[in-house]
């Protein structure tokens, strides 16, 4: 059997998610995102190609390091408005019944105890069909709004994550008994509480003592997602991640040396190298001919934003591009934003990258890969990233809201699903089961969620 292609639409509560200044396409419907029924037609569509999940990025602040002000990425609409991506997947749950949903949540930002609550409960609403993407944010701007004097500093955020997740598996996996729940009306007991435990967690970052307000649910731990690309955040993903997002792999050998050491580093962690499903980000620009897949390239890029993209990406590098020339190369340095975004652009191993090329390359989806070709040129580029890049599946981003999507699901699955790479049904209904088999709902044994451990109370 061929090695089989998983799929996530990647996409954000917000008007133009990772490509400014595409709203004005005349096929956007971005504008549409505070719309329950966008979200409800997005998931259906995405369910008809069989895609793995709805991958919902998400920020909690404005984009302010171009020139020190929020006013470009105000009026550029980058990344704003901004909604909250958990509140639609309830009503995308309703009107489907496989495709799963990947919210990013912050683990610096949203107390454990909180976030634990929430996932179970979206895990019960969806019948297990929840992810958790896990970040620690890297805008200044959110630490402020939320009551900080400034942002933790970027090795600290990860230490303190480590402790969080920690926090998050103890209540998921190990404060309830699998069979608490009794629900016996003639002796009136509905939970019993001598298998609720509170997990009496002190730690450096938390202090968290009781028992999880929620029952058991289909898969107790949300499947983990998480994008990391620093020292920090990779080693972070080889402890606790399930999947992996990047766009940092700009061709098939960074790629492979990409998927070589999440896997060489899973294992030094005491998990299988295949424990961790990775999702190089894409572009894919569908044409029925090479000469009309470049003309609809061409006339994305025309709509892409440069003051916008800009503003995005001194927010991702947390450098000010304002300060720039636009034939200046891009240098690295030391911030406390995401580190994988500007180490993209300054120590590429494949170019030097001017400010206004990185620009342009990050304004048509975040810098990702952009596939641009016939559904057999873009199905062919696929599989080799698949085989012989080793990607386990890829995070499908869109230029325009939902055209790339539509384009996609019409004319590259088909390709995909006749050569035998992509599934034609799903295999299962829970996220985990549909990612790594038939049977396996809940977080593998090996898992460092499972070797933490609380005291449990014991019956004299």
């Amino acid at each position: 059997m061929k090695k089989q292609i998983r799929l996530n639409g990647f996409t954000l509560n917000s008007v133009a998610p990772h490509s400014p200044g595409l709203w004005r396409h005349p096929k956007d419907q971005g504008s549409r995102h505070s719309d329950l029924d966008y979200w409800t037609d997005l998931a259906k569509l995405l369910e008809k190609g069989k895609f793995d999940a709805v991958f919902l990025a998400d920020v909690l602040g404005i984009y302010d390091v171009y020139g020190d002000s929020s006013e470009a990425a105000i009026k550029n609409a980058v990344q704003v408005p901004l909604h909250n991506p958990l509140l639609p997947i309830s009503a995308m749950a309703a009107v489907t019944n496989h495709i799963g949903f990947a919210p990013t949540y912050s683990a610096t930002y949203t107390e454990p105890y909180k976030l634990a609550r929430e996932f179970s409960t979206l895990d019960h609403l969806t019948k297990g069909r929840v992810a958790w993407n896990i970040v620690t944010s890297y805008l200044n701007s959110e630490a402020i709004n939320l009551g900080m004097e400034g942002q933790i500093k970027h090795d600290t955020r990860y230490d303190r994550a480590d402790e969080y997740m920690d926090v998050v598996y103890k209540l998921w996996e190990h404060s309830w008994e699998e069979d608490a729940v009794e629900a016996n009306k003639e002796t009136g007991v509905y939970v019993n509480p001598d298998k609720v435990h509170p997990i009496k967690h002190r730690g450096e970052f938390f202090s968290v003592p009781g028992e999880h307000l929620v029952e058991p649910s289909p898969q107790r731990t949300p499947v983990l997602f998480q994008a990391g690309a620093s020292e920090k955040g990779k080693a972070f993903a080889a402890k606790h991640a399930e999947a992996l997002f990047t766009t940092l792999a700009s061709d098939l050998e960074e790629l492979k040396a990409f998927t070589s050491d999440i896997r060489k580093r899973a294992v030094e962690n005491g998990r299988n190298a295949e424990d961790i499903k990775i999702f190089p980000g894409i572009v894919p620009i569908v044409g029925r001919t090479e000469e009309e897949a470049q003309e609809k390239y061409e006339e994305l890029l025309s709509y892409v934003s440069y003051e916008g993209t800009a503003a995005m990406l001194s927010g991702h590098t947390g450098v000010d591009f304002s300060q720039y020339e636009p034939d200046q190369y891009v240098e690295d340095a030391e911030t406390e934003a995401s580190h994988g975004f500007l180490k993209k652009y300054s120590a590429s191993t494949t170019r030097k990258w001017t400010v206004r090329e990185a620009v342009l390359h990050h304004g048509l989806g975040i810098g990702a890969t952009k596939v641009v070709g016939t559904p057999e040129q873009i199905a062919d580029e696929l599989e080799a990233m698949a085989n012989i890049g080793d990607a386990d599946g890829f995070n499908i981003i869109q230029a325009a809201s939902p055209v790339t999507f539509e384009d996609f699901i019409e004319y590259v699955i088909p390709v995909l699903q006749e050569r035998g790479s992509y599934r034609t049904e799903y295999e299962a209904s829970t996220l985990r089961e549909n990612l790594f088999g038939k049977d396996k709902v809940r977080i593998s044994e090996n898992h460092h969620a499972k070797k933490v451990e609380i005291a449990k109370k014991v019956n004299v």
